[in-house]
């Protein structure tokens, strides 16, 4: 078991132990040292959201880093992909974004890409782990060697024309009336600009950050606003991205939301057409419907399936040359773009096939009718319900039930303290069933 990292770095409560500029010093003193290679001056890249205990953090970690002699590049409040990108376009040995994603603002976390742009191996995270506990202070820098900091001021434009470059040639946004909300963090000025210089007609949402306010009653995880702004301002599409910008979720012209599941089938259906997949299917995970297999079915496409996380999409995409991954959530990763989940650029490909088609989103982005699915949380507050006597016997019953008709999916949450039940199958009174049981003796036993 690891003690810091866990599915996506490192995550906690802001200022709480273990989410402390205590803690941020050293994972930057420990990954600085992971990363210092040979004699030459290594950098880092580090990006952030819009949360408050970034500042803390950022210069926390910016005082590891240049403590072990590691320049720092800041790029400020930039989606998660840019840093990935910018850390291989700046040549930087190592890149950080500081977010939590999709949680509320008083949680933080740190999330590391190495220098080809991927996240870390399951072995380096360890390794860093591990000196993270240990005194570093015989390997701090000389004062001579100490790094040097600075901010990367054409951050935003380099990210805006690489995420304009993945738009098929001559093609224009021109004529797309686009609601865009951007959670009110890290996308809240590329998303809108990108867009515009697209050509759309561009009204924005969550874009008005305060530290406090990320992901509040707005972007990918509550998409309902924008609903109401889509049919308000009668356009064409909208956009949700979260916190970090690596998801994204689209409503259409009627203000219905359209989920990950649904956009990886449109771009699974595009790319075969246009000859572009590098494999004849997609890399999804155990919480994609059962629908969407069906559909890919039909065209002749496979769906792998992986554990929840976008890492482990991505580490099968990389084993197995996909190009097109991703998961029900609205991370989508184009791996002919991006090293990891890109909410600006899916929405872009999806766009890109509703001009090229010349039919409203309602019809372009549902593709497949989904087969009945819920998914409940139940809190706990510590040990692991899922070992549990009672609670084993409760999922066994379950997939009796559900039989070869449906499918069970139980899991601890990697990023917060909550155990996930999600069921789906042709017979919805029966889903419905089957989860309330299992939640319910979840939540008893978890007491």
């Amino acid at each position: 078991m690891r003690k810091f990292f866990g599915t996506d770095g490192i995550r906690g409560r802001a200022n709480t132990p273990p989410m402390t500029a205590d803690l941020a010093l050293k994972v930057g003193m420990a990954a600085g040292l992971a990363f210092k290679n040979g004699g030459h001056k290594h950098r880092v890249v580090i990006g952030k959201d819009t949360r408050l205990s970034g500042y803390m953090l950022e210069n926390a970690m910016v005082a590891g880093f240049t403590s072990v002699g590691m320049d720092v590049f800041l790029l400020g409040p930039m989606p998660t992909p840019s840093v990935a990108m910018l850390t291989r376009s700046l040549r930087a040995d190592l890149g950080v974004m500081i977010s939590a994603s999709h949680n509320p603002f008083h949680d933080n976390g740190i999330k590391f890409f190495g220098p080809d742009g991927f996240k870390l191996s399951d072995a380096i995270e360890a390794e860093i782990e591990a000196m993270l506990e240990s005194d570093l202070t015989p390997r701090l820098a000389a004062a001579m060697d100490l790094g040097r900091a600075k901010r990367i001021e054409s951050a935003q434009q380099r990210y805006i024309e690489f995420a304009k470059r993945t738009m098929p040639r001559e093609m224009s946004l021109e004529g797309l009336r686009v609601v865009v909300d951007c959670a009110n963090g890290a996308a809240y000025k590329v998303a809108p600009e990108a867009l515009w210089e697209l050509g759309a007609d561009v009204i924005s949402l969550g874009v008005a950050p305060d530290g406090l306010n990320i992901n509040k009653d707005c972007g990918s995880t509550a998409p309902e606003a924008l609903s109401r702004k889509v049919l308000e301002v009668r356009a064409d599409i909208g956009i949700a991205l979260d916190g970090d910008a690596d998801r994204v979720i689209v409503v259409d012209e009627n203000g219905q939301v359209i989920d990950g599941d649904q956009l990886m089938a449109v771009v699974a259906q595009s790319w075969q057409a246009a000859n572009k997949l590098s494999q004849p299917g997609i890399v999804a995970t155990v919480m994609s419907n059962l629908g969407l297999e069906r559909y890919l079915g039909d065209l002749g496409l496979s769906l792998s399936r992986t554990k929840v996380g976008d890492r482990y999409v991505v580490e099968h995409m990389r084993a197995h040359g996909f190009n097109v991954g991703g998961e029900q959530s609205g991370h989508i990763v184009l791996s002919d773009f991006a090293t990891t989940g890109d909410g600006l650029i899916a929405a872009l490909q999806v766009m890109a096939c509703v001009k090229d088609q010349g039919r409203p989103v309602s019809e372009v982005c549902r593709r497949f009718e989904p087969v009945p699915q819920l998914l409940k949380n139940v809190r706990f507050s510590g040990g692991s319900p899922l070992e549990i006597g009672v609670v084993k016997e409760a999922i066994l019953d379950g997939e009796q039930r559900l039989g070869t008709s449906g499918r069970l999916v139980i899991r601890a949450s990697g990023t917060e303290p909550l155990i996930r039940v999600m069921a789906e199958g042709d017979d919805e009174t029966l889903v419905h069933a089957v989860v309330n049981d299992i939640a319910e003796i979840v939540r008893k036993s978890a007491a």
